[in-house]
């Protein structure tokens, strides 16, 4: 009995060793050597957001605000009507009502979003099921990095073709960017680029960055 659990034992770890070859072979199978991804172009921008009414309209009076300027063009009316005391009272009751009213009206502060875009065409001749990438923003004078951006995208590339992928965020490229106010200035010294992280295919392989020393 001890000589055939003895034998099992071998046989098992044989059996192992064996295996084991077969499965990372089939792992580096799984990992290929280059994306076949090509960053046609790229691009970012701001965009006002929060907008619930056009900006260059008139005030839109609702019926609240109707019946308290009509309530206070009667009131003027009538006292006009009798002493002037009584007038300029009912003018200036008229005016603090009509400043309240332009104050609910008053636009909020603008607020911005950050829209970023770029384009992947499929160079190799499998369909790409995935793409992790980052947006990477440096300082053009010393290629210091200020920002990075990373996305996930979920989408199918055939091979050979072209896929926009876009990401409506809050986060600015960098910090010195508002997100309260626009500036025409805030690209000067600013450059970019578009850094593959890990690219997935229909066929299950799959090619990642090579992690780089800290």
């Amino acid at each position: 009995m001890y000589r055939l659990k003895k034998f099992a034992v071998v046989l098992l770890s044989m059996l192992v060793v064996v295996s084991l070859p077969s499965v990372l072979n089939a792992q580096d199978r799984a990992v290929v050597d280059a994306p076949d991804v090509q960053v046609v172009k790229h691009s970012w921008s701001k965009e006002r957001v929060g907008w619930e009414r056009d900006p260059f309209a008139g005030p839109i009076e609702n019926f609240d605000e109707m019946r308290v300027r009509t309530r206070n063009e009667k009131r003027i009316m009538d006292a006009k009507r009798g002493s002037s005391g009584e007038s300029s009272k009912a003018e200036r009751d008229a005016l603090t009502d009509q400043a309240l009213i332009s104050a609910i009206h008053k636009a909020p502060p603008a607020r911005y979003g950050f829209s970023y875009k770029v384009s992947f065409q499929n160079s190799g001749g499998k369909e790409i099921t995935a793409i992790d990438w980052d947006y990477v923003f440096y300082d053009l004078s010393n290629e210091t990095e200020l920002g990075r951006r990373e996305f996930g995208s979920e989408q199918k590339i055939g091979p050979g073709k072209t896929k926009e992928v876009k990401f409506f965020i809050a986060a600015p490229p960098v910090r010195r960017i508002s997100v309260q106010a626009l500036d025409k200035n805030e690209r000067a010294g600013l450059g970019e680029r578009i850094e593959l992280v890990r690219v997935e295919y229909a066929d299950g392989t799959f090619w990642q960055r090579p992690q780089t020393a800290p």
